[in-house]
Parts: C-alpha cells; sequence; structure tokens
C-alpha cells in the first residue's frame, strides 16, 4: 500500500513537472514569436515615414514587386523605399540582432552582467581605429580606409584576452577587467586625436563614436548579415555548452567540458560579429547590454531559448530606436546610439532595482 501511494505521489509530479515544463516553453517561444511580429510590424511602419509619404501598403506592395520583379507602380517612392529607407532598417534589424547574441554568449559564459562588446573594449578598440584613419590618414591596410581600420583594432581586445589565457589561465573576471582597461586607454587615445583634429574631421570622429546607421548600404548590410548569421548558427550550437560553463568554471570542467577552450573560441566568434557591426555602424551602446537583461528576465537564462529571444528582442529594440532617432528632432535626424544609450541607461537601472534575486541559473 505504501508503495503504491509512492508510486502515485511521483507520478502526480512527474506529471505537474511535465505541465510546468510545457507552460516555459510556450512562454519563451510566444516571447520570440510575438518579438519577430513586432519587428515586421515596426519595420513596414519605419519605413512609411519620411518627408515623402508613403502609406503601409503602398511599402508593402513596392517590396513584393521588387522580390518577384514587377514593375513599380510609383518609382519615385520605391526608390526611397528600397534605396533610401530600407538599408537603413534591415541595417537596424540585423545589427541589433548581432549586438543582442554577442552580449548574450558573453554575459553567459562569463556569467558577468556587466560583459558585453562595449565594456570587453572591442566598440572602443573600433572607435580608435576609425579616429586614427579619419584624423592622421593612417591606415593598416592601404585602401581600406576608417572600415578596415575599425574592424582590426576592434579585435585586438580579444587577441590580447588570447594572450592572457594562454600565458596566464585569465578568468572570466580577469577578461572583463582587461576588457575594461583596454576601453578606457582606446577611449582616452581617441580624445587625445579629436583633440588635435581640425572641425571637419572631428564632427565625423563624433558622429561615428555616436553610432548612426545613415552611410549603410545593401553592399556592406550584405556583409554584416553573412558574418551575423554564420555567427549566430554557431553560438546557437554552443547554447547547451554556455549554460554547463554558466555554473561555473570548476563544475563545467568536472561535466567535461573544455572551459578554456571554448570560452576563447566563442570570444573570437563574437568578437568578430561585433567588429563587423561597429566598423560600418559606429559605436551603438547598451543593445548588447540590454537586451540579453530584458528578454533573461522574461523567459530565463536557458541560453536555447534566450539566444534567439535576446536576438529578436535586441533587433526589435535597435528599430524602435531608429524610428524615435528619425522623427524625434524631424527633419535632423539624430545618432541612434544616442537614442540607444538614452533608452538603455535607464532600463538597465530599472532591471537592476527590480530584480532582487538571482535569475542567472
Amino acid at each position: 500500500m505504501i508503495l503504491k501511494t509512492k508510486t502515485s505521489g511521483e507520478a502526480e509530479g512527474i506529471s505537474t513537472f511535465k505541465q510546468t515544463y510545457r507552460k516555459t516553453v510556450v512562454k519563451r517561444v510566444s516571447f520570440i514569436i510575438i518579438c519577430i511580429i513586432a519587428c515586421f510590424l515596426v519595420m513596414i511602419y519605419s519605413a512609411t515615414l519620411g518627408s515623402y509619404n508613403i502609406s503601409a501598403g503602398e511599402v508593402y506592395q513596392i517590396i513584393w514587386n521588387a522580390i518577384t520583379g514587377q514593375a513599380q507602380s510609383d518609382p519615385t517612392a520605391a526608390h526611397i523605399v528600397i534605396n533610401l529607407r530600407l538599408p537603413r532598417i534591415l541595417g537596424a534589424l540585423v545589427c541589433g540582432f548581432a549586438l543582442a547574441v554577442c552580449g548574450t554568449a558573453m554575459q553567459s559564459m562569463m556569467k558577468n552582467p556587466l560583459a558585453d562588446p562595449y565594456t570587453m573594449g572591442i566598440s572602443s578598440g573600433a572607435g580608435f581605429g576609425a579616429a586614427l584613419a579619419i584624423i592622421l590618414g593612417f591606415e593598416l591596410v592601404s585602401g581600406g580606409g576608417v572600415v578596415v581600420n575599425a574592424f582590426i583594432f576592434a579585435t585586438i581586445p580579444a587577441l590580447v584576452i588570447l594572450f592572457l589565457s594562454k600565458f596566464r589561465k585569465a578568468t572570466p573576471t580577469m577578461m572583463i577587467l582587461c576588457g575594461i582597461s583596454l576601453m578606457y586607454l582606446f577611449n582616452a587615445l581617441t580624445q587625445l586625436f579629436m583633440l588635435i583634429a581640425d572641425p571637419e574631421d572631428l564632427s565625423a570622429v563624433y558622429s561615428w563614436m555616436v553610432g548612426s546607421l545613415d552611410g549603410i548600404d545593401f553592399n556592406e548590410l550584405l556583409i554584416v548579415l553573412i558574418i551575423t548569421v554564420s555567427g549566430s548558427i554557431y553560438v546557437q550550437y554552443m547554447a547547451n555548452q554556455l549554460n554547463i560553463m554558466g555554473i561555473g568554471d570548476e563544475s563545467a570542467k568536472t561535466l567535461g567540458v573544455n572551459v578554456d577552450r571554448k570560452r576563447l573560441v566563442v570570444l573570437m566568434v563574437i568578437t568578430l560579429m561585433a567588429a563587423a557591426v561597429v566598423s560600418f555602424t559606429g559605436i551603438i551602446g547598451f543593445v548588447g547590454l540590454v537586451a540579453p537583461h530584458i528578454a533573461r528576465a522574461i523567459i530565463g537564462a536557458d541560453n536555447k531559448y534566450l539566444i534567439p529571444g535576446s536576438a529578436v528582442f535586441g533587433a526589435l529594440l535597435l528599430l524602435v530606436s531608429d524610428i524615435i532617432a528619425r522623427t524625434i528632432t524631424a527633419p535632423l535626424m539624430l545618432p541612434v546610439g544616442v537614442i540607444t544609450a538614452c533608452i538603455g541607461g535607464p532600463l538597465f537601472m530599472f532591471l537592476i532595482l527590480r530584480n532582487n534575486k538571482e535569475i542567472w541559473s
């Protein structure tokens, strides 16, 4: 009789666990789907904004005609949507997606809420490289210009961390502190060059430092898209490994995970992703920091769902920020990096004050 009671109780417990788990999965998938739908709607709405009035129906028809190869009924509207507005909108979508994936992976593998492409020194390194090209005309690769300089210098923090890990067995805390020190160093050097720059170069460097989607075109977007898709697939593939690394290095090693090697490989992948973004857009802060925190608070810390959830939410966050940047002082457009900082700062503070319990496990 006692055995039957225990068996019945165990069966009831298993049934309750399955129901709870099913509800959790539904909640996580629903969040991702809602963000995807919201991204699509915001993209269409964003394409209608501007001095030339175009309705949402016209935007949809223009895009459909472009995809199917049909003639456009209004060539002027088609040119404005496809050549002027769409690259910026898709750029916001892809760059927000990439930065959020980078932030999520960094925070998970280092178990540190402050880890993101900016605090790891990647963005500041890119800024310094851009300043060298703009102010001094110094190019590491002949003819590469600002973009190549920014990309190469963005990878320097990762190379420094790689060196520390190889010869000093760097811990996650050491990596974060190293990234922050490089961030301050690159920022100081950039500001030093800005002091000696002429007004025109100074304006160009400043615009690059605050981040903007103005200059991105389809050729540049294709490069960022290829790197983002490839890197995101790898990071998603590593989701279970990131979950294990999140419980601590010693525990992960006892489960057979080569923590040091996995961490460095992931770090190099997300460094390339972040470097590709900031090389074309400049420094866009807070997306990689805030998007993972918001997604984690809603759907939990399981990276199998957190990585895609953070990615689509990051894309949505940058899309909305871009709309605000284009409309709040119209016809003057603000750099989108200013808006992400204004939105991300208070949001991050709110999350810090609101979450009294640990949400990393």
